[in-house]
């Protein structure tokens, strides 16, 4: 009778899709977020199969064209078919938030770690580097750093890098306070009695229970490596021949678009910045949440 019972409680409970679904219910932004990004990544992958690429650089369709049947987003002053540059430049513009957010979280987590489960000199340089580091503006230093490179030496690649040179500090100082706490709990105190090694410890007991804090840090440096590579875009220090809707916005901008009336070169990909970085901002509320038990939601 009693097994019979346990097998029928395993049977209802709900499995971890389900929860991941209730869950969704209960909190509309992240919802919302996943929904934009998902259309935004429909966009840009049908775009790509459908699309000739080679319309997204100059000199490849008539110049200055309005939004019509056979241009749905119009041309621009350089003869780029805009659709074209849009779905280019989204993809574009999407490695390189996730190449240097993803480089940025993974030396965040790496010296988060070692600076707390550690501790000693190794906690007071990393952190002290970090406190050191953190009031000097950012941006400035990357506008420095991108402007002093040849313009043809400039790639997407190279932008990444750029975000990323200062984009660990954050995601270091947020997985050390993690691990400070997650290390005086009684399971790691039994897990070091058992004699688990470090290593062990780090990756089979503390890791884990981090992956939410961890998830939400990539989606935030993610968001902010875009923020950043759109606004060195837009202030012409980005890979000019590239369709990146920052080059895009800043192409526009220095030949007088709107003066001129061509208000369609500037606003699709402007409106294509807002929906990728709001999606983003709602995730990482949504996963911040999901990760703090404190601000949770119930059912």
């Amino acid at each position: 009778m009693t097994t019979t019972m346990i097998s029928q409680q395993e049977f209802l409970q709900p499995s971890r899709v389900i929860l991941f679904f209730r869950y969704l219910r209960r909190n509309p932004g992240l919802f919302i977020g996943f929904f934009i990004l998902i259309g935004l990544i429909l966009f840009t992958v049908i775009g790509v199969l459908t699309i000739d690429s080679s319309d997204a650089y100059p000199l490849s369709v008539k110049p200055k064209q309005p939004p019509s049947l056979e241009y749905p987003f119009g041309t621009d002053f350089y003869g780029r078919d805009l659709l074209a540059a849009m779905v280019v430049g989204m993809w574009q513009t999407a490695l390189i938030g996730v190449l240097a957010g993803a480089l940025g979280t993974f030396i965040g987590v790496a010296l988060g770690f070692i600076s707390a489960y550690f501790g000693g000199r190794l906690d007071n340089t990393i952190k002290g580097v970090c406190q050191i580091l953190q009031p000097i503006p950012v941006f400035l230093i990357q506008v420095v750093i991108a402007g002093s490179l040849d313009k043809r030496d400039v790639t997407i690649y190279t932008m990444a890098l750029i975000v990323v040179l200062l984009a660990w500090m954050w995601p270091t100082l947020v997985i050390r306070s993690q691990v400070l706490s997650m290390k005086e709990r009684q399971f790691v105190s039994v897990a070091k009695l058992s004699g688990m090694g470090d290593l062990e410890i780090i990756f089979a007991e503390i890791l884990p229970n981090l992956l939410p804090f961890i998830a939400a840090s990539f989606v935030w440096s993610v968001f902010s490596a875009v923020f950043t590579s759109f606004y060195l875009a837009v202030v012409g220090l980005g890979p000019l021949r590239e369709p990146l809707l920052g080059n895009t916005i800043w192409a526009a901008q220095s030949q007088g678009a709107f003066f001129n009336g061509w208000w369609w070169w500037p606003l699709f990909p402007a409106i294509a910045m807002v929906l990728i970085l709001t999606s983003l901002a709602l995730i990482n509320m949504g996963l911040d949440e999901l990760a703090n038990p404190r601000v949770r939601r119930m059912e």
